[in-house]
């Protein structure tokens, strides 16, 4: 007498010995599973005390989600593309993208980026540790961004170590410990340290488009 076959938390079979099958459906139940997936990781992530992500592991983000560890690595086959999937998503939670950063987006792209910040618990602080590799990777793809959208829009005449500065200026603006000495040292509120950090934004976007921010150099011979 036949029996049921036991489903996995994606709509597969569970016994290894059935052959798998794609459907609408089941591609709908691994979409939402993958979901609930990376809303756990994002989860686990606004609670940690530090920015270190050793406690976004497969069985921390499985519990979160309710689903088993196996499942779990079927979407994500190393804990680097976990991680990786889960910046991901904290950056569209945030409005952010790198692959559509132009100039003229940075003051409300970045007040956006330091408004969420506060939905996070380690938001005030951040480790002295060497940055994870995640973090290396995330790093130079921000400062890129921030270099391609100024010299798209910078003068031709600019030299590159200006569109160099100009991006730095913002890069330097627009991070954690610029946020937190507005807080700590200057007593703001966070929106009050946000409208700060856009505002000088603004400021830059506008000498990028005008001429080049005063150096102290004698302009070089053209």
């Amino acid at each position: 007498m036949g029996t049921s076959s036991e489903r996995d938390e994606d709509g597969d079979e569970a016994s290894p010995d059935r052959r798998r099958y794609d459907s609408p459906v089941r591609r709908g139940r691994a979409a939402e599973t993958r979901e609930r997936i990376l809303a756990a990781g994002s989860a686990l992530v606004h609670g940690f005390p530090t920015w270190d992500w050793k406690g976004l592991t497969f069985r921390a983000v499985a519990d979160g989600a309710g689903v088993s560890e196996r499942t779990v690595y079927r979407h994500f086959a190393t804990e680097r593309d976990l991680h990786d999937a889960v910046m991901r998503r904290l950056e569209e939670d945030a409005g952010l993208s790198y692959d559509q950063l132009r100039l003229d987006d940075l003051p409300a792209l970045v007040g956006s980026v330091l408004a969420s910040l506060s939905s996070f618990e380690v938001w005030r602080g951040v480790t002295e540790d060497p940055p994870p590799p995640l973090f290396v990777t995330e790093d130079e793809r921000r400062r890129a961004a921030l270099l391609r959208a100024v010299t798209e829009a910078a003068p031709a005449h600019w030299s590159d170590e200006q569109r160099v500065k100009a991006a730095a200026l913002v890069d330097v603006l627009w991070n954690l410990p610029t946020f937190e000495r507005l807080i700590a040292g200057w007593k703001l509120d966070t929106d009050q340290a946000s409208d700060a950090v856009t505002w000088a934004i603004g400021l830059l976007v506008e000498a990028v488009r005008g001429r080049p921010p005063a150096t102290g150099r004698r302009p070089a011979a053209r």
